[in-house]
């Protein structure tokens, strides 16, 4: 297999600055490595399936399309699924990305259906001579990109439901109604699986994990902190968002009921206008005024003095 076969390769004790695995057919095994593959391609389920030290279990999750994140320990591996949002042109960042890793002491196989920004910089560090020098420096560097990146999406979450609480007052509530429902909606995304993936961070730093040296483990702690802040700051935006949601929906209620209001004493009004004019139409003999030419005029000026009472009425009893 060649290097098209897979996305990157590397090994961790680099000797030279083009020291890359160039084919899967020459991997040197006895050297740590990193993998990274598109588990969508015939090919990496072919590998993947011809390495006799890989257990079933391992291939499957590697190659599984839906995935939630977890770390869990399996021999002398431990099999972690992880998620980015999506930085991609013209995508939704709460469409997240995920990778599946499957890691040693010291070798590291990874998958992935699409780009995932974080594995793209760590091949930039050792394209640049600067990589991770073991597979546990390579997770804590990797978790540390993953929640990094996540900072910017949030902070826009968080500006524009500012700014739907400035503007709540004075834009159009059915414009703000949908920007709110569309913020809900990522904030539900997001949190959907930052809290699994939580628990994975949780369970790399577990005492059952012993892969990693402490000064690793106080980074991949610091992280799983960074993360938790993340998470609380998605409830607290969740809130706000609520909060915003409420308040939009009780200033068109209000303006339901205005409107009801003013129909109905509209209504009100011309009611009696109409039972009078309606009397006065129907075709009958014996209608009063039909041989008076002022009768017309007359009529008029009743219901003038009729609409006159009706608004006294109203107002004395406070309608409107």
């Amino acid at each position: 297999m060649s290097q098209a076969d897979f996305i990157y390769g590397y090994y961790f004790d680099q000797r030279n600055q083009d020291d890359t695995i160039s084919s899967l057919d020459t991997l040197e095994s006895n050297r740590p490595y990193w993998l990274h593959f598109d588990y969508t391609k015939d090919e990496t389920k072919q590998w993947l399936e011809q390495q006799e030290d890989l257990n079933p279990v391992v291939i499957s999750a590697l190659l599984n399309d839906e995935t939630r994140p977890r770390a869990t320990m399996l021999n002398d591996g431990v099999l972690l699924s992880l998620r980015g949002v999506n930085l991609a042109p013209n995508s939704d960042p709460q469409d997240m990305v995920s990778i599946r890793i499957w890691f040693t002491k010291n070798n590291i196989i990874s998958t992935r259906a699409r780009t995932l920004l974080s594995t793209k910089d760590i091949a930039t560090n050792f394209d640049n001579n600067c990589g991770p020098k073991s597979a546990s420096e390579f997770i804590t560097l990797m978790t540390e990109n993953l929640i990094v990146r996540m900072s910017q999406t949030l902070y826009e979450i968080e500006d524009n439901v500012s700014e739907i609480e400035e503007n709540t007052l004075a834009a159009n509530s059915y414009d703000l109604r949908n920007e709110l429902s569309d913020l809900r909606r990522q904030i539900i995304s997001l949190r959907r699986y930052l809290s699994p993936q939580r628990e994975a961070m949780t369970q790399l730093v577990s005492d059952k994990i012993t892969l990693f040296s402490n000064e690793e483990k106080i980074q991949l702690r610091e992280t799983s902190d960074h993360l938790t802040r993340y998470i609380e700051d998605l409830d607290s935006i969740k809130d706000r968002a609520i909060v915003c949601q409420e308040e939009l929906n009780n200033k068109l209620t209000e303006q339901m009921n205005n409107r009801m209001f003013v129909l109905s004493v509209v209504a009100a009004i011309f009611l009696p206008l109409g039972f009078l004019t309606g009397l006065l139409g129907i075709n009958v003999g014996g209608i009063p005024g039909s041989e008076n030419t002022y009768a017309f005029s007359i009529f008029i000026l009743i219901l003038i003095a009729v609409v006159i009472l009706q608004v006294w009425v109203f107002k004395k009893k406070k309608w409107f």
